[in-house]
């Protein structure tokens, strides 16, 4: 009985050995038929090539190694400002979706069929070739919020430069530390004597007071460095100081925060029109504010709903993200999987260990949001 019961997972098992056997023994053999060896030490040896957008240091003279680092931060940086700022948007557009005000629905409306209808890579050309492009010249840019300009070359802003960064960082995981604590106190409380402490104000005054107290005691100081215009030559000019933001980063940001965000607003207005009515009449009966039956009722219960197709979106956005190759933002497709493949000709290692890059940062959002999951779902006691 047991067999028959193990015998058919067996099989597949078999079945799915002798499929990953052939192709590996028929790409061996080719490569062996065209002198190809298979192996990882290119990554040591020099790239020879610059990349024009890196959170670290990096040039020519750093190894394949080094560009795919550089590939992979920039990959993660426009992933996690996606993931925040489409949460955010999506969040606004899906309560907005449901509000009885006809103007507001319905404009929430048509931005969802808008942007979710039309293809992503569209969008990105849009914003990157259409928008970004109309922009000026460095020269002929004008100042935005005193300090700001915005061209065809990506936005110039003021420069953070910290004294004694260490100090004001360590405060600010502390400060973090105390509202997690302070806020399962608060829980705490609230079930079992039915008393709601103003839980965001006292998190945020420790948020914002901890770190400033560093300033003050902790040798802390925050200056900034401001862009400064330079001409190059004759005819061309750049900012010096400051910091740059490639307009290939502002385009992808755009269009994926955009696309994504109807997916998640469809995912909250979906959640929340899962909790039952009377719920919310019951909440309104006992004198609650629409804005508190939606904070303390209806969201805390709509968010297992909402979750776990949330989480599909996420995933989607973070490889959709790939799609930067096609304005030249160097992210791991385009730095790793495009120039250090060329240049190596080492393909199957290339393509393999971005497979396995996106794989691991997909299967860690997923774990992330699953124990996110687990976390807020309703336990009966």
């Amino acid at each position: 009985m047991k067999l028959k019961k193990i015998l058919p997972q067996l099989l597949t098992l078999l079945f799915i050995v002798l499929i990953f056997g052939f192709f590996t023994m028929n790409a061996q053999d080719n490569m062996d038929t065209r002198g190809i060896e298979f192996g990882f030490g290119f990554l040591s040896k020099e790239a020879s090539f610059d990349i024009q957008f890196s959170l670290i240091d990096y040039d020519g003279s750093h190894s394949y190694a080094r560009a795919y680092l550089v590939g992979l931060l920039n990959t993660l940086l426009v992933a996690f400002i996606g993931i925040i700022l489409a949460t955010l948007l999506g969040i606004v557009i899906g309560v907005a979706r449901l509000s009885p005000n006809y103007l507001i629905r319905k404009t929430a409306s048509f931005y969802i069929e808008f942007f979710r209808n039309i293809p992503l890579l569209l969008q990105i050309f849009f914003w990157y070739y259409a928008a970004l492009r109309a922009l000026p010249t460095p020269e002929a840019a004008t100042l935005l919020l005193g300090s700001s300009f915005m061209t065809i070359k990506g936005l110039f802003t003021p420069a953070p430069i910290w004294t004694n960064f260490d100090v004001f960082f360590k405060a600010l995981v502390i400060a973090m530390v105390l509202i997690f604590f302070f806020s399962r106190y608060a829980k705490k409380k609230q079930e079992q004597e039915g008393k709601q402490l103003p839980t965001f104000i006292i998190s945020l005054a420790i948020f914002m007071g901890l770190p400033l107290l560093t300033f003050l005691v902790g040798g802390v100081d925050l200056s900034f460095s401001f862009p400064v215009l330079r001409q190059m030559s004759q005819s061309s000019y750049t900012f010096d100081g400051g910091m740059g933001i490639p307009p290939e980063l502002i385009a992808l940001t755009l269009a994926l925060t955009l696309y994504t965000a109807t997916f998640i607003a469809e995912n909250v207005r979906a959640g929340i029109q899962g909790i039952g009515i009377g719920q919310k009449e019951a909440a309104a009966s006992i004198g609650l504010k629409p804005s508190q039956v939606l904070k303390l009722v209806i969201m805390p219960q709509a968010l297992r709903i909402i979750i776990p197709p949330t989480t599909n979106q996420y995933l989607n956005l973070t490889k959709n993200s790939s799609l930067a190759a096609a304005i030249a933002y160097p992210d791991l497709v385009l730095v790793f999987a495009g120039t250090a493949m060329m240049q190596t000709g080492k393909a199957i290692e290339i393509v393999g260990i971005t497979m396995a890059t996106y794989l691991t940062i997909s299967i860690a959002i997923s774990l992330l949001m699953n124990w996110y999951n687990r976390r807020i779902a309703i336990k009966e006691k």
